[in-house]
This record gives structure tokens, sequence and C-alpha cells, in this order.
């Protein structure tokens, strides 16, 4: 039967408002839809809710998630995998069925270490089960292009599209509505709560003498840090804590904002396949420059744009000048903004995001084509 653009996506990792994975699915879902895509779109249950069930519940869910999509392939159709080592039974389903099937990955093996402790014990069998998901693709695509060359050093021949992150120009922009009662003057960061984000370095600058007099923090999100910015938030009155804010409410927070702060710091070593966190995205299509950790990719953004400053990781008093030399120079902050605007508009949208990855798929359906014409 002739291929169609009919794509059965697979996450197993529930996405949530507010979390960069929401995001990411649902955008590029959305940009296929509008390419002509249908996609019907397979994720947990519990999705929609913050309060993660135990682990048994998510194993059996995640079993009973690909087996509906086992069910559902009918000829023509080709599978979409948010790759994850638990997604073995699909994987092994397409090669045995010779369904089409690509996986997008967004970090290395070692992630699941340093997300989930139970699972390091099971470092050997989580690499070799990766590993052959990888090699059983039709097509791969990664996050950022130090992730395909560790893609190829696993010895992983499976072709490797690169589509980075992005952001939606149309939600995140520099006039974005916002009715969040806010300080005058402050930096935000936004998102995940989680120590890799660098959360013991941002409340550490807020308390250093370097931070500018007159300037708040602001954090918005949610997650393992949360006692830790709670208590720096109850100690110091120019932290405001905002908590998890819905999607669409962000923009307007960053886009008043002088500057937006991505510190994340190499925890688990986790840089060497690069960076291109959905924040800085974001912070720079708001017309707002961001201050970085000087990591592959996220940097290489920042400085090849002029849209921001980055720092060395893990340096408090580094990232409260960079707070402070933005805060005291208005007319750079808005030159940094509208170059950064302008970038994310050219080149780093969701929209052409979709468009690299329809590309991607539609690749691979023509090797398939031509391999068994």
């Amino acid at each position: 039967m002739t291929a169609r653009k009919h794509l059965l996506y697979l996450a197993l990792e529930a996405p949530r408002e507010g979390q960069a994975s929401y995001a990411h699915i649902h955008e590029i879902v959305g940009g296929l839809q509008r390419r002509g895509w249908t996609v019907d779109l397979f994720v947990p249950s519990y999705s929609g809710h913050w309060k993660r069930p135990g682990l048994a519940r998510r194993m059996m869910e995640y079993l009973c998630l690909q087996w509906r999509v086992m069910r559902a392939f009918e000829e023509g159709q080709s599978v979409y995998v948010r790759s994850h080592f638990l997604a073995f039974p699909a994987s092994l389903w397409a090669r045995l069925r010779g369904a089409p099937i690509v996986h997008e990955i967004n970090g290395p093996y070692e992630d699941v270490a340093i997300a989930y402790a139970w699972a390091r014990p099971l470092a050997g069998i989580i690499k070799w089960m990766w590993r052959k998901q990888f090699q059983w693709a039709d097509r791969l695509i990664t996050v950022t292009p130090q992730l395909a060359d560790w893609v190829r050093d696993q010895g992983v021949a499976t072709p490797v599209d690169v589509v980075p992150n992005g952001a939606n120009t149309d939600l995140f922009h520099p006039d974005a509505p916002c009715d969040v009662d806010l300080p005058e003057r402050y930096a935000v960061f936004f998102g995940g709560l989680a120590r890799w984000q660098g959360i013991p370095t941002l409340l550490a600058a807020k308390q250093s003498p370097a931070w500018p007099s007159g300037v708040d923090l602001v954090i918005v999100g949610d997650g393992p840090e949360r006692p830790a910015v709670e208590a720096a938030a109850a100690a110091d009155p120019g932290i405001r804590d905002l908590g998890r804010q819905p999607y669409r409410v962000l923009p307007g927070i960053v886009a008043r904002s002088i500057c937006g702060l991505v510190p994340k710091n190499n925890l688990g070593d986790r840089t060497g396949t690069g960076l291109y966190p959905l924040k800085v995205f974001e912070t720079l299509s708001c017309g707002v420059p961001a201050v970085v950790s000087d990591f592959p990719g996220q940097a290489d953004l920042v400085r090849d744009n002029d849209c921001g400053l980055a720092v060395p990781a893990e340096d408090p008093d580094a990232l409260a000048r960079a707070v402070a030399d933005l805060a005291a120079d208005p007319a750079s902050v808005k030159a940094m903004g509208a170059r950064g605007r302008d970038a994310i508009v050219a080149a780093h949208s969701w929209d052409i995001r979709a468009e690299d990855t329809a590309v991607s798929i539609q690749a691979m359906i023509d090797t398939r084509k031509g391999l068994n014409g």
C-alpha cells in the first residue's frame, strides 16, 4: 500500500503543560498537521496531572500505550517515538512488522540515571535497550548537533537529522500581555526546578554583592528544588516565587524582564552532547536577552547573534555581574533583545522545526520506497 501522511506519535513520558516536553510535542504535532499530516498522539492517561502515579502503574501504562500503537497501525502509516528506553517493545514490533519508525532523541543514556535513582543499577541494560532501538529505527532525530555525533559514536549507522528546540513566535513575543503582579525591574528564571537547571547557583547569585540593587529575581516553575526556592523567597523579599504558571501566561512574564536566566550546570556530564533548552529560544523570542551558562549550543546561539551573555557555570558572582551589566545598560538590553527576536523568527520558530521534522519523516518514507521499489 502507498505510504500516506499519517503518523502515530508515541510519547511515554507524560507531557505536562509548563514543561518543555509539552511544548515540544504539541508544537511539532500542530506544525505537522498544518502541513497536511494526520497525527494520532499516544500519551499516558495521567498527562494532564502534575502528580505522577507510582512506578508500577507507569510501567503498565507504557506497555498499554505501545500495545495501542501496534493495534492502531495500518499499512502506509509511520510511527514516531519520542525516544524512551522502555519503548523497546514498540521498536522490536516495528522491526518485525516492517513498520517505518523514527526516534526523536533528547538526551544520552546517562539522563535516565540522573532523573531516576532506581535506574542506576540497570545502566548496562538501559544502554543496550536504547542502542538497539536506535539501530532498528529507520531515521533518528536529535535536538543538538553534539547529540547526533554522540549517536554515531555509539556505532549506530541509522541516518540522523538534527532538529533543535524552537519557540512559538506568535505566543512568545515582546508585546505579550500579562496580568501577573510583577516587580518593576527583574530578571526571570522559568522552567523545571531541578538541580541540573542551576537552581543553587541562581539563588546564590541573588545573594551575591554583585547583584544589582533594585532588581528582583522572579522564579516560575516547580520541581524537586521547590523547598530551596521557597526558603530563599521567605528570607529575601527581592525573590518573587510565582510557582507553576500556565504556558500562555509565561510570555508576558518573560517579555517584561530585563533578562532571562539559564544557569544550567554539568551535573552528570550532560553538556557533552550540547544544550539547546527551550527556555533560551522562548526568552529570545520575547525580545529579551538570555544569560546562559557557557556550554555548547546555548552559548553559541547567544554569541552568534549577540543577543545575551554567556557566563561560567556554577559561578554565582559571574551570573550576578551579568545581570548587573544588563540592568545598567537599557540601550544594550533593547538592542540585544531585538537581535534575539529577529534570530528566532528567521531560523528558530517551532513552525520551522515542524517543517524540518516533516522533511526528515518524508526522507524516511522515500528511502523505504526506494528500497522496495
